[in-house]
């Protein structure tokens, strides 16, 4: 089998389509969707905390608001934690 660098160039520039992620994915819809919903989650928490402590809204409402601004960050650390991870056994992994 002959491998030149043309030859290269050509066999990779005729198997990048096939391995390309399509463009709606979807994952990055997701993620982009994931990310403004803890967004919104910690804005209506602020916003809930600030009305509270003019006296616009009840305690109930502002334990609500934080209990749900707490379980987003808890969220999104787990969820970091295990990208770490991977990353780590991803780089563990012998060449």
């Amino acid at each position: 089998m002959d491998m030149n660098p043309a030859s290269a160039a050509r066999s990779y520039g005729l198997a990048r389509p096939v391995v390309a992620a399509p463009p709606d994915a979807g994952q990055t819809d997701g993620l982009v969707a994931a990310a403004q919903e803890f967004e919104q989650i910690l804005s209506q928490g602020e916003a809930t905390a600030r009305a509270a402590m003019t006296g616009n809204a009840d305690p109930h409402a502002l334990v609500q608001a934080l209990s749900a601004s707490e379980l987003a960050v808890e969220t999104a650390v787990t969820v970091r934690d295990k990208v770490v991870e991977a990353y780590q056994e991803i780089l563990r992994m012998p060449v």
